[in-house]
């Protein structure tokens, strides 16, 4: 009798489409799915599929029958052979047409022995004599009575997972204990442990499976990545977006090991050691810690009482207004002057340094992941309170109110990522004691380059936080109009965002026109802020040494337009510095060659997408700088060139 038989696998239903994901789409999510998903990853390929249990039991029965039709054998050995194999098949493969019979002993796949002629046989544990109807034994005919294969059993499915190659209870037998057997002894609690061990093999003995690292969640995932062994951010049913790699949190584009650093000096002793040297001296004395907490130099040691100068710690004694007084102390400037300071005081200087640059970074961390938190709890309440208000007070329908949950989503991704893009700043441009000047100023350049990305779409999520967060709220507290429905009727009589309540026709026409806009701007802004982190992601992970080689690499003119491009660059600089020296500041600091981001920005000036695309958003792109203005503005704040002359209209 096989381990596992046709009958078992007809009680594993099939699990539907392989996560929801279409074929006609990159990244098409099935209802449990919406919303959860990556925002940035929906212009992207399928990179991995989430399964269930049912779904996870029908790919193992595939797996099992594919081995019993390549290498005739039955589906109870196909299993216990690829669970030896770690579910390789290739691997199994190679072994079996090289050697079977090897294969066979290895796994425990012995011949089947004449069975006993003998009525009884006694049980070699209990050693009592029982009926062989009362009996079981594997492949080898080493017969037990049931309790002991009971007790034998149970126990070694209490042991956990290595009860699925278990061997025969005699300890020279290396003969495979079948899967009925099992069934047979085993009581039911057991049973199911001993099936749900069974599942999770098929998952933790493969590389390109993972079982989501959420709490209660039983849902797996198969990485189509070719790149396993790197981060790989994953966006489960459940909601939980974990890295397939590490298990940690979702952290494109920071690598595993600097999510482990920084996970660990954010828990370690170390940073309250940091803080202790930093901010505390010992006593001269006794040489116990002690804080100023004042603003005297004048120090006290608590515990024995010595009496010295914070600042050069020598006795208090020595001191008075002759050293410059209770606030300050010339001993202290002296020696720095010269250079005389003790090493035990620069060490402090630098953990006061490390520490300082520490809580830049990881406060901007924190604060993005709270943002991030709190912009989950916002999806969660629009849901569940919000969107039915939203529907009756916009006269939309619900199914149109789609693009709020993911502009609050692109927000809740990209939360996640800016925050660990300044964990990775902290290891990347942390300086290098003897590094060369070429090197300090390579990533000077690299610094400036990533800064500057990050920043831009740092503010193009604050202008979508902004707006998904306060601008939707004028419409979710203004007045409903009478009769109006979520039903996707036109309102009439709606109130304004203002909640005036200006129930006439000409309210409600205004009405619907500001949410007409706001819905076309927010749009618009989630795809511009959507495609700034995609820019920001990619640069980073290809390396900002070839991400600046594109970006700023010289062009040659590949046709006559170029020249004429090159000529109106020029003009458009000329009036800026015009411009700019009417109002007494400094012009720009104007392009001395073609690159690729120039050529980009004049072959856009007059591109009528990009016109409609401000429109939409609320503000224009400068195309010298890319700074994002207000449309209000008619010259960039940052780098003071006109609009017209930077391709705004």
């Amino acid at each position: 009798m096989s381990d596992y038989g046709d009958s078992d696998y007809e009680e594993m239903s099939m699990g539907g489409d392989e996560g929801g994901y279409s074929d006609d789409e990159g990244f098409a999510y099935s209802d449990q799915e919406e919303g959860v998903a990556s925002p940035v990853a929906k212009s992207s390929k399928k990179t991995f599929i989430v399964l269930d249990s049912e779904e996870l039991r029908e790919r193992l029965k595939a797996a099992v029958v594919q081995v019993v039709d390549l290498l005739c054998i039955s589906d109870a050995e196909a299993t216990r052979a690829l669970r030896f194999y770690k579910w390789d098949l290739t691997k199994l493969q190679e072994d079996w047409f090289t050697d079977p019979d090897a294969v066979r002993q290895k796994v425990g796949l012995l011949d089947e022995q004449p069975s006993t002629r003998r009525k009884e046989e006694t049980c070699k544990i209990c050693f009592e004599s029982y009926p062989v109807a009362d009996m079981a034994s594997a492949r080898c005919k080493h017969y037990y009575c049931k309790d002991c294969w009971s007790g034998y059993v149970q126990t070694a499915i209490d042991s956990g997972p290595s009860c699925l190659d278990l061997r025969c209870p005699d300890p020279e037998c290396k003969a495979a204990v079948p899967r009925t057997v099992i069934m047979a002894v085993a009581d039911a609690a057991h049973k199911k442990r001993y099936e749900e061990f069974a599942v999770r093999s098929f998952v933790d003995d493969q590389r390109q499976l993972s079982w989501c690292p959420a709490p209660d969640c039983q849902h797996a995932v198969v990485s189509l990545s070719d790149r396993l062994g790197v981060a790989q951010d994953i966006f489960c049913r459940c909601g939980n977006a974990f890295c397939f790699n590490c298990k940690e949190e979702a952290h494109r584009p920071v690598d595993c090991e600097t999510v482990r650093k920084w996970m660990i000096k954010n828990s370690a002793e170390s940073e309250n050691l940091n803080w202790i040297l930093a901010n505390t001296k010992p006593c001269p004395k006794c040489t116990r810690p002690i804080e100023k907490n004042q603003g005297c130099m004048h120090m006290t040691c608590s515990q024995c009482r010595h009496e010295f100068c914070w600042l050069c710690q020598g006795p208090w004694a020595e001191h008075g207004e002759r050293t410059g007084g209770f606030y300050n102390c010339n001993r202290f400037k002296k020696a720095v002057e010269k250079g005389e300071v003790d090493e035990q005081e620069q060490k402090r200087q630098h953990a006061r340094q490390s520490l300082e640059r520490y809580m830049h970074y990881w406060q901007r961390w924190a604060e993005n992941d709270s943002s991030r938190k709190k912009a989950l709890q916002q999806v969660d309440k629009f849901r569940g309170e919000q969107q039915e208000v939203l529907s009756e007070r916009t006269a939309t329908p619900t199914s149109q109110l789609k693009f709020i949950v993911d502009a609050w989503m692109q927000v809740v991704h990209c939360r996640r990522i800016l925050k660990w893009t300044y964990a990775t700043a902290y290891y990347t441009f942390e300086e290098t004691s003897g590094a060369t000047k070429e090197y300090r100023e390579r990533m000077a350049q690299h610094q400036e380059f990533f800064e500057f990305n990050q920043g831009q779409a740092e503010h193009y999520l604050e202008k979508l936080h902004h707006k998904v967060e306060k601008d939707l709220s004028r419409f979710l507290k203004a007045k409903p109009q009478p009769g109006a429905e979520g039903d996707g009727a036109g309102g009439s009589g709606e109130a304004g965002p203002s909640g005036s309540g200006d129930a006439g026709p000409s309210g409600s026409r205004d009405q619907q026109a500001a949410w007409n806009t706001f819905r076309e701007q927010l749009i618009g802004l989630t795809d511009v802020t959507r495609i700034h982190f995609e820019k920001l992601v990619n640069e980073f992970e290809k390396g900002l040494d070839e991400a600046l080689k594109e970006y700023d690499a010289p062009m040659e003119d590949e046709d006559p337009g170029a020249s004429a491009a090159a000529e109106a660059a020029a003009a458009a600089e000329a009036a800026a510095a015009a411009a700019a020296a009417a109002k007494g500041k400094a012009a720009a600091a104007p392009s001395r060659r073609v690159t690729r981001s120039s050529k980009r920005r004049q072959s856009s000036q007059d591109d009528p997408e990009t016109t409609a695309l401000e429109e939409e958003t609320g503000f224009w792109q400068c195309r010298h700088c890319t700074y994002a203005n207000d449309l209000g503005d008619k010259v960039c704040s940052v780098c003071e060139q006109p609009r017209d002359a930077t391709g705004g209209r």
